[in-house]
């Protein structure tokens, strides 16, 4: 009887076969990923920035409810009518409180009213200003620039959230894809330069309060 050894083969240095888990991704993948996180950084950023220059409120409201309304941006016809009736009521919101303002009474209170040719109409009617005081509240065709421009900073924010832009156009053309991108950027940007040259007095609802 004959008994056969074989000999196991030996594999050289060279050839050992290391875990997949100890496997590092490449170099092309990780600038991939860091390109990735940085286009996500700046839309955040760019996002915050320009949240400033509308009302409080209207953008938590749409944060909040975009994320529901859109189902995460899987959207069905319902969710689409309901994703746009959001979208224009919060604009029209941005739209119509950058014409209010607020006053201090002489007991230190606190008024919200409504800008006219006039003066400033009270919502509440708890006071009357005087002529001479309403009259610095009085319409100017700056307020209507500050109006159209809050329009378009909201609809910069709009176009930055990925749910409402896939709830509309789910799978948009090259074309298409860059000028989402590049759009609410150039939006931002001239927004944002208008408002510093043409800085608002007022301080309505949703905006900041003055010290006086």
């Amino acid at each position: 009887m004959k008994i056969r050894i074989e000999a196991k083969e030996s594999k050289p240095d060279g050839e050992q076969k290391h875990p997949l888990l100890h496997d590092t991704p490449s170099p092309e993948i990780e600038e991939k990923r860091t390109l990735i996180q940085r286009a996500m950084n700046q839309t955040f950023q760019s996002t915050a920035h320009l949240a400033n220059l509308l009302p409080t409120g209207t953008v938590l409201a749409f944060q909040l409810l975009a994320h529901i309304f859109t189902n995460q941006g899987v959207c069905d016809s319902v969710s689409r009518v309901m994703t746009a009736g959001l979208v224009g009521l919060c604009g029209a919101s941005c739209f119509l409180l950058s014409f209010t303002d607020s006053y201090r009474d002489n007991k230190g209170n606190v008024c919200y009213g409504f800008a006219t040719f006039k003066g400033l109409w009270i919502i509440d009617g708890s006071t009357a200003l005087a002529p001479e005081v309403a009259a610095n509240f009085r319409l100017k065709f700056i307020d209507f620039l500050h109006a159209f421009m809050s329009i378009l900073v909201f609809a910069a924010i709009a176009l930055f959230d990925q749910n409402v832009v896939n709830c509309f156009d789910p799978a948009p053309s090259d074309k298409a894809q860059e000028v989402l991108t590049s759009l609410p950027v150039a939006i931002g940007v001239f927004c944002s330069m208008l408002f510093v040259v043409f800085p608002t007095k007022r301080h309505g609802i949703g905006f900041p309060l003055s010290a006086s």
